[in-house]
């Protein structure tokens, strides 16, 4: 009923060149990634057994997964669209590092609204007589490469009169967002519907081969812009996700994809040798990637789990304590966080949180645009994310790129939370 304007910076925020140009460098690394990953059962399978002992949500992923795996896929062409989100860290020296907070592989936002966003910090500049500042800001099209990653896929599915079918969420605040992409497939006149769960729920079929049908229509690629938090599910949307899963169609992430970017991989993928073992022969993609990382620890049962949690209770503000989820404003810090971890230190529950060094950046000034919210000077830190989309048919990659990137700022009090968490707002990188 109502619409708002996206809240964003007033100025562009400076970004270190050298950091910004590096987590471009590494982003068709974290692709193959994510892709090997989603192929490796055995990986999969091992890395998460704990997880979905005291993780229902997880666990009922895991549970399709298994059920998909063991009728035999249907899907042939796969999907990624991917976000790797980075930020700076401050060491005591004063010089900045590049350090990946996660990799989100299902329903990464933003990537339509930030293809706006240089516009509108270049008009800012030039009404502050800034003209040569403002032409120093990079153009940003997530959106259209986005859109490519997706048009491919449904060019690879092989039928004309196939659509693409965006899976939405019953109420959806951030449609701007969808739009942006939603209108490069139009405009490759590649039809697109907009579908709830529930919709497939009452309205999706397969054929003998798979294929799958929403009112009729074949549908090529659903792109999940909903489906990556527990709220998002009832019993009949557990049923229609299972079909979809089914189907032959190109899934956007597919489960395993999906499962690819929980907390519990990525802490997995920080131990020595794990990389070595996902990509054999890909000696310097690893150490770009591992480059990014930061200080990741399990808290599985056991004399190291003991040890981590201890550490992290006697000093909580040094850490960030993540659950298995996705979406923003779920991590827990400082006090909450040893309060918490003090209730579950002896319990298998502690098993479904991984600890993660806390980052330190340096706050810069800013004003944060917001409906409704006064308007004053903050001091803000920033966190980059890079789009990433590749396509593999079979065993074959056929596209994989970085598409685009993401600055989202905040104010320095809000420890957690993003732009649909009502915390962070859109901003340009402004390269120094």
């Amino acid at each position: 009923q109502v619409v708002n304007y996206a809240p964003f910076t007033l100025l562009p925020s400076a970004v270190p060149r050298a950091l910004f140009e590096q987590a471009y460098a590494v982003q068709q690394d974290f692709n193959l990634l994510v892709d090997a990953i989603s192929q490796n059962k055995e990986f999969l399978e091992q890395t998460l057994a704990r997880t979905i002992k005291v993780d229902d949500f997880t666990a009922q992923l895991f549970r399709i997964y298994q059920q998909v795996l063991e009728e035999g896929l249907a899907q042939t062409v796969f999907l990624g669209i991917n976000r790797s989100d980075y930020m700076f860290d401050c060491g005591l020296d004063g010089t900045a590092a590049l350090r990946q907070i996660e990799i989100n592989t299902i329903a990464a936002s933003f990537g339509g609204l930030t293809s706006r966003t240089a516009d509108v910090h270049g008009l800012v500049l030039k009404v502050l007589g800034k003209t040569e500042e403002a032409s120093q800001l990079l153009p940003n099209n997530p959106a259209k490469g986005l859109a490519l990653g997706i048009a491919k896929a449904w060019e690879l599915y092989g039928s004309q009169r196939a659509v693409v079918m965006f899976l939405v969420e019953e109420i959806q605040r951030n449609i701007f967002d969808q739009r942006c992409v939603e209108n490069e497939l139009w405009n490759r006149n590649i039809r697109v519907i907009r579908k709830r769960f529930r919709d497939v729920f009452e309205q999706g079929s397969l054929d003998a081969s798979r294929r799958l049908f929403m009112d009729g229509q074949e549908v090529a690629v659903v792109y999940y812009r909903e489906g990556y938090v527990p709220q998002n599910y009832n019993q009949q949307n557990w049923e229609a996700r299972l079909l979809l899963e089914r189907s032959r169609a190109v899934k956007c992430p597919d489960i395993a994809t999906q499962l690819a970017g929980t907390k519990k991989v990525q802490q997995e993928l920080s131990r020595p040798g794990t990389l070595e073992k996902l990509l054999p022969g890909h000696p310097e993609a690893i150490a770009r990637m591992r480059a990014t990382f930061a200080g990741l620890y399990s808290l599985d049962e056991g004399e190291e789990g003991d040890r981590i949690a201890a550490t992290a209770i006697a000093d909580p503000d040094r850490f960030v304590l993540k659950p298995q989820r996705e979406g923003g404003g779920n991590n827990l810090y400082g006090e909450e966080l040893r309060q918490v971890l003090e209730k579950i230190k002896d319990s298998p529950e502690r098993t479904s949180y991984i600890l993660m060094d806390k980052i330190k950046p340096q706050p810069a000034l800013n004003y944060l645009l917001r409906a409704h919210s006064p308007l004053q000077v903050s001091e803000c830190i920033s966190e980059l994310g890079i789009f990433g989309v590749y396509v593999r048919q079979g065993q074959e990659l056929v596209l994989n790129q970085a598409a685009g990137h993401l600055l989202r700022t905040k104010a320095i009090e809000h420890a957690d939370g993003g732009v649909a968490a009502g915390v962070a707002v859109l901003d340009t990188p402004y390269l120094v």
